[in-house]
């Protein structure tokens, strides 16, 4: 079979040249046969895995037809959340760069009305938002549809799931009834196809087969492991792999902040998101995550359909989600644009039967994996600490340091020995802040000492803050110097004396200058 190009799709010349410059060589499946057909101002249903090149999919057709002498509203794209639109406005922004006075608006909730009110009034060619928001613009008539031609549903299903039905047909029926629908998700039920068939005007539906509902580049595996252990092999795990960026899924707001509170007591570079956290914050650790100010991101389900990068190298299912289809997303925060990928999900008892409905689901084995054993684990340390070093030797990027090591081999020390030692130094301080390995635990089931328990935490912490220094998050309870407490930080204590933190939102002390 032929290969299709974008240029044989029919795109306009500016789109083309953000297309080649953003690195796409040929149209994924879904884009080569979604695209033509909304260019031809058809109605139409795209179904196809997640990370498969849906928002291009949509966005480059919609651009195709917007007429940039004319600020009013021509599209209009639905999303489930505030963060799934910030990253479709970002990739519309993208793929219309070369497009002049293209003007994309984002509208959501948490952020400043007054803002958007401003933007819409100037006009915008695109708005991308989430139905509550787009529905109060409605209602205070600062958002114009009469100019509507293209209305886009994007993760339809999730919307419904989350209670947004009356909100997306309330932004439906203000629409014109001519405008062109477009509904794009990785999955479909009954209430979208409902929703379709009310609204929509006879559209194609467009389905990339798969023999699985997650991508072939993604490796999945599993591990049996107690919730108390479960800090422990995630710290094995992240140590014995090469990770870049990193997700880790978990299912309620309380075991986000704990799992936080423990990678960053041990040193990892890693911040938290869930509904709690301002919209603000969320931004701006979003930003931080994607430019790899940090590693590792702890988040619910809220980051799984609102992430958008491709160089997520694993994701962690830290609490095995409720609901198959958020596995499948979460899954597919990895292992994005034919990249390879791996999903690592903890599971315990009774676990393992919805891990089962999952692999049934996703027609897709899951295997099972042996918990890595200390030794493993500094055997893999070393083996990447002997790389490193070795790569630096003959690179040659050092000092001499001969009159040093003149002096030790002056003394009768043994080059050997001088070598072990400085070796030994590297590792430990190449490695993280406190103890990511439990010398008194195995995380099978034959523990000796409860994993993460108080006294190894709290002789790591106390390590960072220095004597005579206590931390007390409580607020209402007298901080005891050498009692530490893994709670959101409230008040700060200095030999009696209390300072008041202000916002903290991270548990990591880096510096005893904090404290001065």
């Amino acid at each position: 079979m032929e290969d299709i190009t974008f240029a044989a799709l029919g795109l306009r010349e500016e789109l083309l040249f953000a297309v080649d410059k953003m690195g796409f060589e040929e149209p994924s499946p879904i884009q080569s046969k979604t695209i033509p057909l909304v260019i031809e101002g058809k109605d139409l249903v795209g179904l196809s895995q997640t990370g498969s090149g849906k928002t291009a999919a949509f966005a480059l057709p919609s651009l195709q037809k917007i007429d940039l002498s004319n600020f009013a509203t021509q599209v209009i794209v639905l999303c489930p959340t505030r963060e799934l639109a910030v990253q479709v406005s970002e990739e519309i922004f993208r793929l219309g760069c070369a497009m002049d006075g293209l003007s994309c608006t984002p509208i959501y909730g948490g952020a400043s009305m007054d803002r958007q009110i401003k933007s819409l009034r100037r006009g915008s060619h695109i708005v991308v938002g989430t139905p509550g928001r787009l529905m109060d613009h409605l209602r205070r008539g600062t958002l114009k549809t009469e100019s509507v031609h293209t209305t886009i549903l994007d993760e339809a299903d999730r919307m419904l799931d989350m209670g947004f039905r009356d909100d997306i047909e309330t932004v439906l029926r203000d629409i014109s009834s001519q405008s062109q629908k477009l509904f794009f998700s990785a999955t479909m039920n009954k209430g979208v196809r409902r929703l379709i068939e009310h609204y929509g005007d006879r559209p194609e539906t467009i389905s990339i087969e798969h023999k699985t509902l997650t991508v072939s580049t993604t490796d999945q595996c599993y591990f049996e492991v107690r919730n108390r252990s479960k800090v422990e092999v995630l710290s094995r795990l992240l140590d014995i792999n090469k990770i870049r960026l990193g997700i880790i899924f978990c299912n309620t707001k309380r075991t986000v902040e704990e799992c936080y509170e423990s990678l960053a007591a041990r040193g990892y570079s890693v911040d938290r998101l869930h509904g709690d956290i301002t919209q603000q914050n969320r931004e701006r650790i979003f930003k931080r995550f994607r430019d790899g100010g940090i590693e590792l991101l702890v988040a619910t389900d809220v980051a799984a359909r609102g992430l958008d990068i491709d160089d997520i190298d694993m994701v962690f299912n830290y609490d095995l989600p409720q609901d198959c289809e958020d596995y499948v997303h979460r899954i597919g925060r990895t292992g994005r644009a034919g990249r390879e990928g791996k999903a690592v999900s903890f599971v315990y008892g009774r676990d393992v039967y919805k891990l089962e409905s999952i692999s049934h689901y996703i027609r897709h084995s899951i295997r099972r994996e042996k918990i890595p054993s200390l030794e493993e684990v500094q055997g893999k340390r070393a083996h990447k600490m002997f790389e490193k070093l070795r790569d630096r030797i003959d690179e040659g990027q050092f000092q001499p340091d001969s009159p040093f090591i003149d002096r030790l081999l002056g003394q009768g020390y043994a080059a050997t020995d001088i070598a072990s030692a400085l070796f030994t130094m590297l590792q430990e301080t190449d490695g993280h802040e406190g103890k990511s390995i439990s010398e008194d635990s195995e995380p099978d089931g034959t523990t000796s000492k409860p994993i993460g328990n108080k006294n190894r935490r709290r002789g790591s912490f106390h390590k960072q803050l220095g004597r005579g220094k206590s931390y007390n998050p409580i607020g209402n309870r007298r901080a005891r110097s050498g009692k530490t407490h893994f709670r959101k930080a409230k008040f700060v204590t200095y030999f009696g004396k209390i300072l008041k933190v202000e916002k903290p939102d991270r548990y990591q002390v880096t510096s005893p200058h904090f404290f001065s």
